[in-house]
């Protein structure tokens, strides 16, 4: 049996409380103004920031004169700008704001402030996103806990002793408390999934791209991608409909899909194939009580219609693959900023950087081959199955002072990304992935669960997401007061 829910309790602004997609609904109709719901959204930072250190940066004065200029659109020729229809959103502080302070969480960037946006705040900007403020992420996105020597160490909010998970944990715990509505991330080694797994909200890995590319100094990397955060699924489809296009500036990134990812979502079904595979054929320990709620969600799932299958894809050379083209993008990013920078750096992400910088040319060839084989495998494997069904990280949340855990399921770690392996196999292969609400512990934190989809199919992945998450009921449990 799995744990009963946790006491729920939340004191904030009854327009918080709405899900996304119902906000944009009232702001297409007119029936609040996005002036209203940026109030709102400053009222509950004000009050719960204090408590868990979410939102660092909060950009009220631009995000108020982004509101009148879209009041004033809206009086002038009718509907609302895009998707989004100035709804207030969080931006996550690796990507340029313009006119924001932009910090990586790197004390050698604790007073730059950015000239222009990053091309996806363009995008989310003119798809009718207010951007209300930055959300914390550890220094360089670097790390599963979200601290740093800027702004300090984000809260879980569920207990706030524990930590949020990383690197996206400033935009979790915005979700989770009802700061936002919706909260831009990015993801390496499930930074979009542990935080969300962590916190009860939903966090999408997307396909290299889908929402937007790399950095403007790695442009052609594809580990490192941007993606969404939301609290539910039908909002998380939202958010990544106001992400998806091509922009030259961003030479990976490609165009939208004929129809809307909320469309799948509208029109999710019950009846899907899941393959099982709780520790990835072993590649990764996980506690008997995460497997337990996990498995627990997948049950009530079956139920519903759903057929779930114990079967893993081979999974070749995967740890030795990923660590390699993790290594490389930190020496091709961050390893290249310059010394007075670098400086900075906390001891993991310079072991990080110097580990690409000590790769030979074997190794890089040999990841780039063994991610060939790795994407054949799970591509074929898909083929019998709608999604694969994993863990995201195989241990609820730790006391917020410790970087990592030094252990999980009696089994010691031996670095600082050891214990998030199950995050490896969709980076490796660029299969989209997403954690998701399953359930909570004994002790009432939260657990995830993480589905990865096939070769660019988000539009899968979140229809399957939805019929998981109909059946699971969890949905509509956030936002939360910190506890």
């Amino acid at each position: 049996m799995t744990a009963q829910l946790p006491k729920i309790e939340y004191s904030g602004p009854e327009l918080c409380r709405l899900t996304a997609c119902e906000a944009v609904e009232l702001l297409k109709k007119g029936e609040v103004k996005p002036s209203e719901l940026l109030e709102a959204s400053l009222a509950r930072i004000e009050q719960v920031e204090p408590k868990v250190n979410a939102v660092v940066t909060v950009c009220a004065d631009r995000a108020r004169q982004a509101t009148q200029l879209l009041e004033d659109r809206k009086r002038g020729f009718g509907d609302g700008p895009g998707w989004l229809a100035g709804l207030p959103i969080g931006i996550k502080d690796l990507s340029h704001v313009s006119g924001v302070k932009t910090t990586f969480g790197t004390k050698g960037f604790a007073d730059f402030i950015a000239k222009e946006n990053d091309p996806l705040v363009d995008r989310l900007e003119n798809n009718g996103g207010i951007i209300v403020g930055k959300t914390n992420t550890p220094e360089q996105g670097a790390g599963g806990n979200t601290f740093n020597e800027v702004f300090g160490m984000t809260r879980n909010p569920w207990d706030i002793r524990k930590n949020a998970g990383g690197s996206s944990g400033g935009a979790a715990v915005s979700l989770a408390t009802g700061e936002v509505w919706l909260s831009h991330g990015s993801d390496l080694a499930g930074s979009l999934r542990t935080p969300a797994a962590y916190c009860s909200v939903v966090g999408l890995r997307p396909s290299p791209g889908r929402a937007g590319g790399g950095p403007a100094a790695a442009m052609f990397q594809n580990v490192g991608v941007q993606g969404p955060m939301a609290r539910n699924i039908a909002d998380t489809a939202l958010f990544l409909d106001a992400m998806a296009g091509y922009d030259p500036r961003q030479p990976l990134s490609i165009e939208p899909p004929a129809e809307p990812f909320q469309k799948a979502v509208h029109e999710a079904e019950s009846r899907v194939r899941i393959a099982w595979a709780p520790t990835l054929n072993g590649f990764a320990p996980i506690e008997a009580e995460i497997e337990t709620v996990m498995r627990s969600a997948l049950e009530k799932a079956e139920r519903s219609g759903a057929t779930v299958e114990e079967a893993c894809p081979a999974l070749s050379e995967l740890e030795a693959t990923y660590i390699t083209i993790r290594a490389l993008t930190w020496e091709c990013g961050p390893g290249r900023l310059p010394e007075e920078i670098q400086r900075h750096h906390k001891a993991t992400l310079a072991e990080n950087i110097e580990l690409g910088r000590n790769l030979t040319t074997r190794q890089i060839v040999d990841a780039e081959r063994n991610r060939s084989v790795l994407y054949n495998s799970c591509r074929e494997f898909l083929l019998d199955f709608d999604v694969l069904a994993t863990a995201v990280v195989g241990l609820e949340p730790g006391p917020v002072e410790e970087e990592f855990p030094r252990s999980v399921a009696g089994i010691e770690t031996r670095s600082y990304v050891d214990w998030l392996k199950f995050s490896f196999l969709s980076t490796a292969t660029t299969l989209p992935a997403l954690s998701m609400p399953a359930g909570f512990t004994k002790s009432g934190m939260p657990v995830g669960i993480q589905l990865i989809g096939p070769p660019r199919g988000e539009a899968k992945l979140l229809a399957v997401a939805r019929a998981v998450e109909d059946a699971v009921g969890l949905a509509g449990l956030t936002p939360i007061d910190p506890r």
